[in-house]
Protein backbone atom coordinates (compact mmCIF):
# COMPACT_ATOMS: atom_id res chain seq x y z
CA UNK A 1 0.00 0.00 0.00
CA UNK A 2 1.43 3.37 -1.03
CA UNK A 3 1.99 6.12 1.48
CA UNK A 4 -0.41 9.06 1.59
CA UNK A 5 0.81 12.26 -0.01
CA UNK A 6 0.62 15.66 1.67
CA UNK A 7 1.37 18.93 -0.15
CA UNK A 8 2.67 21.57 2.26
CA UNK A 9 2.50 25.33 1.64
CA UNK A 10 6.17 25.93 2.31
CA UNK A 11 7.96 29.18 3.13
CA UNK A 12 11.23 27.75 4.39
CA UNK A 13 10.75 29.28 7.82
CA UNK A 14 10.83 27.44 11.14
CA UNK A 15 7.13 26.53 11.29
CA UNK A 16 6.85 25.02 7.83
CA UNK A 17 10.24 23.29 8.07
CA UNK A 18 9.17 21.58 11.30
CA UNK A 19 5.80 20.79 9.69
CA UNK A 20 7.42 18.70 6.97
CA UNK A 21 9.01 16.32 9.46
CA UNK A 22 6.07 16.40 11.88
CA UNK A 23 3.56 15.50 9.17
CA UNK A 24 5.84 12.79 7.80
CA UNK A 25 6.04 11.18 11.24
CA UNK A 26 2.37 11.59 12.17
CA UNK A 27 0.89 10.29 8.93
CA UNK A 28 3.80 8.17 7.67
CA UNK A 29 3.35 10.25 4.52
CA UNK A 30 5.29 11.44 1.51
CA UNK A 31 5.70 15.20 1.82
CA UNK A 32 5.74 17.52 -1.21
CA UNK A 33 6.35 21.22 -0.69
CA UNK A 34 4.90 24.07 -2.75
CA UNK A 35 6.28 27.60 -2.56
CA UNK A 36 4.84 30.56 -4.48
CA UNK A 37 6.89 33.56 -5.57
CA UNK A 38 4.66 36.65 -5.31
CA UNK A 39 7.61 39.01 -5.29
CA UNK A 40 9.01 38.30 -1.85
CA UNK A 41 12.68 39.05 -1.47
CA UNK A 42 13.61 35.39 -1.02
CA UNK A 43 16.47 33.18 -2.15
CA UNK A 44 14.21 30.64 -3.82
CA UNK A 45 17.06 28.28 -4.64
CA UNK A 46 17.87 28.16 -0.93
CA UNK A 47 14.19 27.58 -0.08
CA UNK A 48 14.04 24.66 -2.51
CA UNK A 49 17.29 23.21 -1.16
CA UNK A 50 16.07 23.48 2.41
CA UNK A 51 12.80 21.73 1.54
CA UNK A 52 14.76 18.69 0.39
CA UNK A 53 17.07 18.87 3.41
CA UNK A 54 13.99 18.97 5.62
CA UNK A 55 12.66 15.74 4.14
CA UNK A 56 10.47 16.65 1.17
CA UNK A 57 10.38 14.16 -1.70
CA UNK A 58 9.59 16.95 -4.15
CA UNK A 59 9.81 20.71 -3.87
CA UNK A 60 7.87 23.02 -6.17
CA UNK A 61 8.87 26.69 -6.45
CA UNK A 62 6.37 28.44 -8.69
CA UNK A 63 6.85 31.93 -10.14
CA UNK A 64 3.40 33.46 -9.63
CA UNK A 65 4.35 37.12 -9.97
CA UNK A 66 2.73 37.85 -13.33
CA UNK A 67 -0.44 35.92 -12.48
CA UNK A 68 -0.57 37.65 -9.11
CA UNK A 69 -0.39 41.11 -10.62
CA UNK A 70 -2.62 40.62 -13.67
CA UNK A 71 -5.24 38.18 -12.35
CA UNK A 72 -5.44 39.24 -8.71
CA UNK A 73 -3.95 42.67 -7.99
CA UNK A 74 -5.29 44.47 -11.06
CA UNK A 75 -8.85 43.17 -10.54
CA UNK A 76 -8.72 44.31 -6.90
CA UNK A 77 -7.46 47.72 -8.03
CA UNK A 78 -10.22 48.00 -10.64
CA UNK A 79 -12.69 47.25 -7.85
CA UNK A 80 -11.11 49.99 -5.67
CA UNK A 81 -10.92 47.32 -2.95
CA UNK A 82 -9.53 48.85 0.23
CA UNK A 83 -10.39 46.95 3.39
CA UNK A 84 -12.15 49.18 5.89
CA UNK A 85 -11.37 52.07 3.58
CA UNK A 86 -7.59 51.96 4.02
CA UNK A 87 -5.79 48.65 3.54
CA UNK A 88 -4.81 47.65 -0.06
CA UNK A 89 -4.71 44.01 1.14
CA UNK A 90 -1.41 42.73 -0.22
CA UNK A 91 -1.57 39.63 1.96
CA UNK A 92 -5.30 39.07 1.48
CA UNK A 93 -5.04 39.22 -2.32
CA UNK A 94 -2.06 36.85 -2.38
CA UNK A 95 -3.62 34.07 -0.32
CA UNK A 96 -6.23 32.83 -2.82
CA UNK A 97 -3.53 32.46 -5.46
CA UNK A 98 -1.35 30.49 -3.05
CA UNK A 99 -4.37 28.32 -2.19
CA UNK A 100 -4.91 27.73 -5.92
CA UNK A 101 -1.23 26.80 -6.35
CA UNK A 102 -1.52 24.36 -3.44
CA UNK A 103 -4.61 22.75 -4.96
CA UNK A 104 -3.00 22.58 -8.42
CA UNK A 105 0.10 20.82 -7.08
CA UNK A 106 -2.01 18.43 -5.00
CA UNK A 107 -4.11 17.49 -8.02
CA UNK A 108 -1.03 17.06 -10.21
CA UNK A 109 0.64 14.83 -7.61
CA UNK A 110 -2.57 12.94 -6.80
CA UNK A 111 -2.17 13.94 -3.15
CA UNK A 112 -4.63 13.12 -0.41
CA UNK A 113 -4.08 16.15 1.81
CA UNK A 114 -2.68 19.66 1.89
CA UNK A 115 -1.29 21.55 4.86
CA UNK A 116 -0.65 25.18 5.76
CA UNK A 117 1.28 26.89 8.55
CA UNK A 118 -1.37 29.35 9.73
CA UNK A 119 -2.30 29.87 13.37
CA UNK A 120 -5.72 29.33 14.90
CA UNK A 121 -6.64 32.98 15.31
CA UNK A 122 -5.40 34.49 12.08
CA UNK A 123 -7.11 35.36 8.83
CA UNK A 124 -4.95 33.22 6.59
CA UNK A 125 -6.24 29.88 7.87
CA UNK A 126 -9.68 30.91 6.62
CA UNK A 127 -8.37 32.09 3.27
CA UNK A 128 -6.39 28.92 2.62
CA UNK A 129 -9.01 26.48 3.79
CA UNK A 130 -12.05 28.12 2.17
CA UNK A 131 -10.04 28.46 -1.04
CA UNK A 132 -9.12 24.77 -1.01
CA UNK A 133 -12.68 23.75 -0.12
CA UNK A 134 -13.93 25.72 -3.12
CA UNK A 135 -11.29 24.70 -5.66
CA UNK A 136 -10.65 21.10 -4.59
CA UNK A 137 -13.29 19.95 -2.11
CA UNK A 138 -11.98 16.37 -2.18
CA UNK A 139 -8.75 17.39 -0.43
CA UNK A 140 -8.37 17.16 3.33
CA UNK A 141 -6.79 20.30 4.81
CA UNK A 142 -4.39 20.01 7.73
CA UNK A 143 -3.42 22.88 10.05
CA UNK A 144 -0.62 21.56 12.29
CA UNK A 145 -0.14 24.82 14.18
CA UNK A 146 -3.67 24.41 15.55
CA UNK A 147 -3.06 20.83 16.63
CA UNK A 148 0.55 20.04 17.41
CA UNK A 149 2.17 19.80 20.82
CA UNK A 150 4.60 22.70 20.47
CA UNK A 151 3.74 25.66 22.69
CA UNK A 152 6.63 27.96 21.77
CA UNK A 153 9.17 28.71 19.10
CA UNK A 154 11.86 27.35 21.39
CA UNK A 155 10.12 23.95 21.52
CA UNK A 156 9.99 23.91 17.73
CA UNK A 157 13.71 24.66 17.58
CA UNK A 158 14.45 21.82 20.00
CA UNK A 159 12.40 19.45 17.84
CA UNK A 160 14.17 20.60 14.69
CA UNK A 161 17.60 20.06 16.21
CA UNK A 162 16.61 16.62 17.51
CA UNK A 163 15.40 15.62 14.05
CA UNK A 164 18.36 17.10 12.19
CA UNK A 165 16.23 19.77 10.50
CA UNK A 166 18.38 22.72 9.37
CA UNK A 167 17.45 25.76 11.47
CA UNK A 168 18.95 29.20 11.00
CA UNK A 169 16.91 31.06 13.61
CA UNK A 170 17.59 30.74 17.30
CA UNK A 171 15.86 33.89 18.54
CA UNK A 172 12.44 35.14 17.58
CA UNK A 173 12.30 38.35 15.58
CA UNK A 174 10.20 40.96 17.35
CA UNK A 175 8.03 41.31 14.25
CA UNK A 176 6.27 39.04 11.79
CA UNK A 177 6.43 40.05 8.13
CA UNK A 178 4.54 39.04 5.01
CA UNK A 179 5.66 40.58 1.74
CA UNK A 180 4.80 40.55 -1.93
CA UNK A 181 4.87 42.98 -4.86
CA UNK A 182 1.75 44.78 -3.64
CA UNK A 183 3.06 45.52 -0.16
CA UNK A 184 4.10 44.25 3.25
CA UNK A 185 2.24 43.51 6.47
CA UNK A 186 4.01 43.81 9.83
CA UNK A 187 2.70 42.57 13.18
CA UNK A 188 3.67 41.24 16.63
CA UNK A 189 6.08 42.66 19.20
CA UNK A 190 5.26 46.10 20.55
CA UNK A 191 2.86 46.59 17.64
CA UNK A 192 0.34 44.50 19.56
CA UNK A 193 -0.18 47.50 21.85
CA UNK A 194 -2.22 50.09 19.90
CA UNK A 195 -1.05 52.80 22.33
CA UNK A 196 2.54 52.40 21.14
CA UNK A 197 3.74 54.26 18.07
CA UNK A 198 5.38 51.89 15.55
CA UNK A 199 9.17 51.82 16.06
CA UNK A 200 11.16 52.85 13.03
CA UNK A 201 12.94 49.50 12.87
CA UNK A 202 9.63 47.79 12.06
CA UNK A 203 9.50 49.37 8.60
CA UNK A 204 11.32 47.56 5.81
CA UNK A 205 10.33 49.17 2.50
CA UNK A 206 9.73 52.89 2.96
CA UNK A 207 11.87 55.79 4.03
CA UNK A 208 10.76 57.73 7.09
CA UNK A 209 8.81 60.71 5.69
CA UNK A 210 10.94 63.00 7.88
CA UNK A 211 14.03 61.82 5.99
CA UNK A 212 12.43 61.92 2.53
CA UNK A 213 13.69 64.42 -0.07
CA UNK A 214 12.92 68.08 0.54
CA UNK A 215 11.85 68.41 -3.07
CA UNK A 216 8.64 66.67 -4.19
CA UNK A 217 8.64 63.89 -6.75
CA UNK A 218 6.11 63.55 -9.56
CA UNK A 219 4.78 60.43 -11.26
CA UNK A 220 2.34 60.11 -14.14
CA UNK A 221 0.41 56.85 -14.41
CA UNK A 222 -1.39 55.78 -17.57
CA UNK A 223 -4.45 53.52 -17.42
CA UNK A 224 -6.30 51.47 -20.01
CA UNK A 225 -9.70 50.10 -18.98
CA UNK A 226 -8.81 50.52 -15.32
CA UNK A 227 -5.42 48.80 -15.56
CA UNK A 228 -2.10 50.66 -15.10
CA UNK A 229 -0.07 50.34 -18.29
CA UNK A 230 2.53 53.12 -18.18
CA UNK A 231 4.69 55.07 -15.76
CA UNK A 232 5.98 58.52 -16.66
CA UNK A 233 5.07 57.95 -20.30
CA UNK A 234 6.84 54.58 -20.57
CA UNK A 235 4.82 51.44 -21.30
CA UNK A 236 5.61 48.74 -18.74
CA UNK A 237 4.34 45.27 -17.93
CA UNK A 238 2.70 44.73 -14.56
CA UNK A 239 5.76 43.47 -12.69
CA UNK A 240 8.06 46.19 -14.02
CA UNK A 241 5.50 48.92 -13.35
CA UNK A 242 4.84 48.04 -9.71
CA UNK A 243 8.55 47.39 -9.06
CA UNK A 244 9.59 50.78 -10.42
CA UNK A 245 6.70 52.61 -8.76
CA UNK A 246 7.47 50.99 -5.39
CA UNK A 247 11.07 52.14 -5.72
CA UNK A 248 10.13 55.75 -6.52
CA UNK A 249 7.35 56.15 -3.97
CA UNK A 250 9.14 54.42 -1.07
CA UNK A 251 11.91 57.01 -1.29
CA UNK A 252 9.29 59.67 -0.53
CA UNK A 253 7.92 57.80 2.48
CA UNK A 254 4.62 56.96 0.79
CA UNK A 255 2.32 54.15 1.86
CA UNK A 256 2.77 53.67 5.60
CA UNK A 257 -0.46 52.55 7.28
CA UNK A 258 -1.20 51.91 10.95
CA UNK A 259 -4.50 50.08 11.29
CA UNK A 260 -6.62 48.48 13.99
CA UNK A 261 -8.74 46.12 11.91
CA UNK A 262 -11.51 43.59 12.33
CA UNK A 263 -10.19 40.11 11.65
CA UNK A 264 -12.22 37.38 9.99
CA UNK A 265 -12.34 35.36 13.23
CA UNK A 266 -13.98 38.19 15.16
CA UNK A 267 -11.12 39.80 17.05
CA UNK A 268 -9.45 43.14 16.46
CA UNK A 269 -5.77 43.29 15.64
CA UNK A 270 -3.29 46.09 15.18
CA UNK A 271 -0.93 45.83 12.24
CA UNK A 272 1.12 48.23 10.22
CA UNK A 273 1.52 48.07 6.47
CA UNK A 274 3.81 49.39 3.79
CA UNK A 275 2.21 49.74 0.38
CA UNK A 276 3.94 52.59 -1.47
CA UNK A 277 3.02 51.74 -5.06
CA UNK A 278 -0.42 50.43 -4.16
CA UNK A 279 -1.30 53.64 -2.30
CA UNK A 280 -0.48 55.81 -5.31
CA UNK A 281 -2.21 53.51 -7.80
CA UNK A 282 -5.42 53.41 -5.76
CA UNK A 283 -5.43 57.20 -5.51
CA UNK A 284 -4.74 57.68 -9.22
CA UNK A 285 -7.35 55.11 -10.23
CA UNK A 286 -9.97 56.77 -8.04
CA UNK A 287 -9.24 60.19 -9.53
CA UNK A 288 -9.65 58.81 -13.04
CA UNK A 289 -12.97 57.22 -12.10
CA UNK A 290 -14.18 60.56 -10.75
CA UNK A 291 -13.46 62.01 -14.16
CA UNK A 292 -15.09 59.39 -16.39
CA UNK A 293 -17.88 57.62 -14.46
CA UNK A 294 -21.38 59.04 -14.31
CA UNK A 295 -22.68 60.02 -10.87
CA UNK A 296 -24.93 57.03 -10.17
CA UNK A 297 -22.40 54.45 -11.37
CA UNK A 298 -19.67 56.10 -9.29
CA UNK A 299 -21.87 56.09 -6.19
CA UNK A 300 -23.04 52.52 -6.63
CA UNK A 301 -19.50 51.29 -7.27
CA UNK A 302 -18.49 52.69 -3.87
CA UNK A 303 -20.86 50.18 -2.26
CA UNK A 304 -19.57 47.38 -4.49
CA UNK A 305 -15.96 48.28 -3.67
CA UNK A 306 -16.70 47.92 0.04
CA UNK A 307 -18.31 44.51 -0.48
CA UNK A 308 -15.53 43.27 -2.76
CA UNK A 309 -12.91 44.31 -0.20
CA UNK A 310 -14.76 42.39 2.52
CA UNK A 311 -14.99 39.29 0.33
CA UNK A 312 -11.26 39.40 -0.45
CA UNK A 313 -10.31 39.95 3.17
CA UNK A 314 -12.61 37.14 4.32
CA UNK A 315 -11.09 34.64 1.88
CA UNK A 316 -14.04 34.46 -0.51
CA UNK A 317 -12.22 35.28 -3.76
CA UNK A 318 -13.59 32.17 -5.47
CA UNK A 319 -17.18 32.66 -4.28
CA UNK A 320 -20.16 33.14 -6.66
CA UNK A 321 -20.86 36.60 -5.23
CA UNK A 322 -17.29 37.74 -5.86
CA UNK A 323 -17.51 36.58 -9.47
CA UNK A 324 -20.83 38.37 -9.96
CA UNK A 325 -19.63 41.63 -8.41
CA UNK A 326 -16.46 41.57 -10.48
CA UNK A 327 -18.57 41.32 -13.64
CA UNK A 328 -20.14 44.63 -12.60
CA UNK A 329 -16.72 46.09 -11.81
CA UNK A 330 -15.37 45.10 -15.23
CA UNK A 331 -18.33 46.79 -16.91
CA UNK A 332 -17.54 50.05 -15.10
CA UNK A 333 -13.91 50.04 -16.23
CA UNK A 334 -14.48 50.15 -19.99
CA UNK A 335 -13.73 53.88 -20.18
CA UNK A 336 -11.41 54.24 -17.18
CA UNK A 337 -8.52 55.18 -19.44
CA UNK A 338 -6.22 58.18 -19.33
CA UNK A 339 -3.40 59.62 -17.26
CA UNK A 340 -3.14 60.90 -13.70
CA UNK A 341 -0.20 62.90 -12.36
CA UNK A 342 0.59 62.61 -8.65
CA UNK A 343 2.95 64.64 -6.48
CA UNK A 344 4.90 62.76 -3.79
CA UNK A 345 6.16 64.70 -0.80
CA UNK A 346 7.27 63.44 2.61
CA UNK A 347 4.68 60.72 3.00
CA UNK A 348 1.80 62.55 1.35
CA UNK A 349 0.35 62.45 -2.15
CA UNK A 350 -1.50 65.11 -4.12
CA UNK A 351 -3.19 64.91 -7.49
CA UNK A 352 -1.78 67.47 -9.92
CA UNK A 353 -3.62 66.58 -13.12
CA UNK A 354 -5.96 64.06 -14.68
CA UNK A 355 -6.96 63.58 -18.31
CA UNK A 356 -8.99 61.09 -20.32
CA UNK A 357 -10.55 60.90 -23.79
CA UNK A 358 -13.71 59.76 -21.94
CA UNK A 359 -13.79 62.66 -19.49
CA UNK A 360 -17.32 63.74 -18.55
CA UNK A 361 -16.03 67.06 -17.27
CA UNK A 362 -17.29 70.00 -19.34
CA UNK A 363 -15.56 73.31 -18.70
CA UNK A 364 -18.36 75.28 -20.36
CA UNK A 365 -20.84 73.78 -17.87
CA UNK A 366 -18.60 74.07 -14.81
CA UNK A 367 -17.13 77.52 -15.39
CA UNK A 368 -18.28 80.72 -13.70
CA UNK A 369 -16.85 82.88 -16.48
CA UNK A 370 -18.61 84.35 -19.51
CA UNK A 371 -18.01 81.02 -21.28
CA UNK A 372 -20.74 79.51 -19.06
CA UNK A 373 -23.30 77.47 -21.09
CA UNK A 374 -25.26 76.10 -18.13
CA UNK A 375 -29.00 76.89 -18.15
CA UNK A 376 -29.44 78.48 -14.71
CA UNK A 377 -33.20 78.93 -15.16
CA UNK A 378 -33.64 75.16 -15.45
CA UNK A 379 -32.56 74.83 -11.82
CA UNK A 380 -35.77 76.33 -10.44
CA UNK A 381 -37.99 73.58 -11.86
CA UNK A 382 -35.44 70.91 -11.03
CA UNK A 383 -35.29 71.95 -7.37
CA UNK A 384 -39.11 72.13 -7.15
CA UNK A 385 -39.50 68.55 -8.38
CA UNK A 386 -36.43 67.20 -6.58
CA UNK A 387 -37.59 68.56 -3.23
CA UNK A 388 -41.32 67.89 -3.72
CA UNK A 389 -41.43 64.51 -1.87
CA UNK A 390 -39.81 66.06 1.19
CA UNK A 391 -42.09 69.09 1.08
CA UNK A 392 -45.15 66.83 1.01
CA UNK A 393 -43.74 64.65 3.79
CA UNK A 394 -43.18 67.69 5.98
CA UNK A 395 -46.66 69.08 5.30
CA UNK A 396 -48.38 65.75 6.10
CA UNK A 397 -46.55 65.18 9.36
CA UNK A 398 -46.98 68.79 10.42
CA UNK A 399 -50.72 68.37 9.86
CA UNK A 400 -50.82 65.13 11.89
CA UNK A 401 -49.05 66.76 14.81
CA UNK A 402 -51.47 69.70 14.70
CA UNK A 403 -54.43 67.27 14.81
CA UNK A 404 -55.73 68.22 11.40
Amino acid sequence: MSKPKIVVAYSGGLDTSVMVQWLHDKFDAEIITASGDLGQREDWAAVEKKAYQTGASKAYVVDLREEFMTQYVWPALKASALYEGLYPMATSIGRPLLAKMLADVAIKENADMVAHGCTGKGNDQVRFEVGIMTLAPHLKVLAPLRDWEFKSREEEIDYALAKGIPVSATKKSPYSYDENLWGMSIECGVLEDPKVSPPEDAYQLTKNPKDAPDQPGVVTIGFEAGIPVSLNGKKLDAIALITELNKITSEHGIGRLDLVENRVVGIKSREIYEAPGATVLHSAHSELERLVLDKETFRYKEHVSHQVANLIYDGLWFSPLFKALMAFVDSTQEHVSGEVTIELFKGSIRTLARTSPYSLYSETLATYTTADKFNHKASEGFIELFGLPYKVHSQVHAGVKAGK
